[in-house]
């Protein structure tokens, strides 16, 4: 898409506000009469939010690769006035790249507003300043995503729409195209719909005294939460009183939540975080010393007086807890709201079951895959809020169940071949310098999502796709070659993982779960691009593979432990089993996960994850077997159901440290029971 004439990447006058940056950038607009027709096309890096004459209107971009940025093209008619209009645009960047956004040292945003033939581009016509009420030294909300929110409106203004005066020319950081952002293109997907609602009942109060103030929001709730006593707040808080709110959404949702209170005396701090689930019947903070290093608690000092206070970065929650703890006396006259996010879907009725637990199940999983469906697929909004290449097959297989929008399916495909390594390995994380987390078997993946794409019910556009992503498939073709060794077994690289699964599975290589998935996506590829060698390369693969882990029985490694369940599930799926031993294999799958103890026993098959069920399903239904699917269904995911779980967890137990109760890739039952 190409920019008009005019219209440059704008930033901060000073090239180094980069670090936990929060931007305000401010232009003012005389028009004569009321527009008939006004569109605001605009993106940022890495988020923005955009108010027109003091009202919200709407956040974004879409989640992009710098070479590649997705532009908004926002309706703005309704916002213009005739005379003065003041438009106001505020830019996050953290400064750093994570599971969300790519980031290149720099903080900036490029639009225009169009009215008629009239374009107002950002150029140095604009004005900016830092919005110094965000404090810069912050720790990150997790390993995955941005940090905190430090606030002190003490030093906040009426910047929307108040005097520009004192404010600086935006900088212009480069042209529409260049070294920072190369490329400019229209969001592929709709623009989300944003609900605010207002939270009149708490399911919990609680209330004690003020804990001493370390600096670190997170770790002061934790503190001042467990010296708290549920039960009804007094009308009246005396100074160096703790007050605390909760509110259950009843469901996982990605969401901002906010407060606006009429009577702040001033120095008092508003504490706002989110949970996701309950422990021993009490809500569950995350605790910043486990792997995930979840903090998600922004916190505000307040001015004197009414004010609303809004986070501007979205968590995922179900649960929202707001704390007010006083400097001095004061009668609280204060209100809450959630602000969430949904995509807008063209909804096809989930089909009745002919059991109420499996009715129960689809419901579950329905809410799961629409509260994981944002700007694309995300696998988890409580943790990562990011787009996981491998999590997309079992999502977009649930989604297809109830929509024939193939848009966030297409989106993950172009994605990850835009970000393709030099070597050909595609991304883990869409889009993500996630070295760490480069899963090899999520490039296979892709090429079943290729696949799954020339079969949507939606598509008309599949052999299209398929021919725009010859040359991507090629070279991660002859990359993966590379790899083979002389047994005709694929070994990864050091230092990338073979594949990632929450279960016991033996990563010892020469491995046989991943062999064999490597051996499907060949199969696949090579229907894909009717291409003989590859073909060729898959029975190599194949013989390979029998050779080196069967002799009296299936091993994961060449004379190591047996075979796990996801590992059989591949050896069906890829007809290294067949007829009589297919039969043996596929009961032998299903019985382990009818059992209802998932122990790593020694006498049992691993049990496959919740996600990787989806290739257990997948290997039941080649051999035509629905009702042993249904079966695995009701017992597993329909034991969730019928203890009220609203959403699909991310593995058969939540004890994982801040392991998500709302895991869009565990969702997969619901495309299994409308297909059956």
């Amino acid at each position: 898409m190409t920019a008009p004439e005019g219209a440059f990447w704008i930033g901060s006058d000073h090239p180094f506000d980069l670090a936990e940056c929060y931007l305000n950038f401010r232009r003012d607009l005389v028009l004569h009469e009321a527009p008939a027709r006004a569109i605001f096309t605009l993106t940022a890096d890495s988020r923005y939010r955009l108010w027109i004459n003091g009202t919200y209107v709407s956040r974004g971009p879409a989640r992009s690769w710098p070479h590649a940025m997705a532009l908004d093209e926002l309706d703005v008619t309704p916002h213009l006035r005739p005379g003065p209009n003041h438009l106001a645009v505020q830019v996050y960047c953290p400064g750093y790249s994570h599971f969300a956004y790519v980031h290149k040292a720099a903080a900036g945003w490029i639009g225009w507003l169009q009215i008629g033939d009239e374009i107002t581009p950002t150029d140095r016509c604009w004005h900016v300043r830092r919005d110094a009420s965000y404090l810069p030294l912050v720790p990150r909300v997790s390993n995955y995503g941005t940090g905190v929110e430090r606030r002190d409106m003490r030093r906040d203004s009426d910047w929307q729409t108040g005097p520009a005066s004192g404010w600086t020319q935006a900088r212009i950081v480069q042209p529409p195209e260049g070294p920072i952002w190369s490329g400019l293109h229209p969001r592929d997907i709709p623009l989300l719909t944003e609900t605010l609602t207002p939270l009149t009942l708490p399911w919990q109060t609680r209330h004690g005294p003020r804990q001493a103030c370390s600096g670190h929001a997170h770790e002061d709730l934790c503190r001042s939460f467990a010296a708290a006593n549920p039960g009804p707040l007094p009308g009246r808080l005396a100074g160096g009183e703790t007050a605390i709110w909760i509110f259950d959404l009843g469901q996982s949702r990605m969401c901002t939540a906010g407060a606006a209170i009429a009577n702040a005396g001033g120095g008092e701090i508003l504490t706002v975080s989110y949970a996701e689930r309950l422990r021993d019947g009490e809500v569950l903070l995350s605790d910043p010393a486990t792997y995930c290093r979840m903090r998600p608690t922004d916190s505000t000092i307040l001015r004197p007086g009414p004010q609303s206070i809004e986070p501007f970065s979205q968590r995922g929650a179900r649960y929202l807890i707001f704390q007010l703890e006083t400097e001095a006396p004061i009668v609280p006259d204060i209100s809450f709201f959630v602000r969430t996010t949904t995509y807008p879907l063209s909804e096809i009725p989930v089909k009745p079951q002919d059991d109420a637990t499996l009715d129960a199940v689809a419901a579950m999983c329905r809410r799961t895959i629409l509260s994981c469906l944002q700007d694309g697929f995300v696998d988890s909004i409580w943790r990562e809020s990011s787009q996981w290449l491998g999590d997309v097959v079992a999502e977009a297989f649930a989604l297809q169940a109830i929509s024939p929008d193939p848009r966030p399916l297409a989106r993950a495909i172009d994605m990850a071949a835009a970000g393709a390594a030099e070597d050909g390995i595609l991304p883990s994380v869409l889009p993500g310098e996630a070295p760490a987390y480069v899963v090899t078997d999520y490039t296979f993946a892709w090429i079943e999502l290729l696949q799954m794409y020339l079969r949507h019910p939606g598509v008309s556009d599949g052999p299209q796709m398929i021919a725009r992503h010859r040359g991507t498939l090629d070279k991660l073709l002859a990359r993966l070659r590379a790899d083979l060794g002389r047994n005709g077994l694929i070994r990864s690289e050091p230092g990338r993982r073979l594949f990632l699964d929450w279960s016991a599975v033996s990563r010892h290589e020469p491995s046989l779960t991943y062999n064999a998935r490597y051996l499907m996506a060949l199969q696949i590829a090579a229907r894909l691009t009717a291409n003989p060698q590859v073909r060729a390369q898959a029975d190599q693969l194949r013989a390979a593979i029998r050779s080196r882990f069967h002799d009296t029985i299936w091993h994961e490694s060449p004379e190591g432990p047996p075979a796990s369940q996801l590992a059989l599930a591949f050896l069906i799926l890829t007809e290294t089993v067949t007829g009589d031993e297919a039969s043996a294999v596929a009961a032998a799958i299903t019985a382990r996960s009818l059992d209802p103890d998932d122990t790593a026993a020694p006498d049992k098959l691993i049990l496959a994850s919740p996600f990787m069920h989806h290739y257990v399903f997948q290997a039941l239904d080649h051999l035509d077997q629905p009702a042993q699917i249904r079966a695995i269904i009701k017992a597993r995911w329909g034991s969730w159901a019928q203890t009220g779980e609203a959403t699909t967890w991310e593995n058969w137990s939540i004890d994982f440290p801040d392991g998500s109760a709302c895991h869009g890739f565990s969702s997969h039952p619901l495309g299994w029971l409308i297909r059956g």
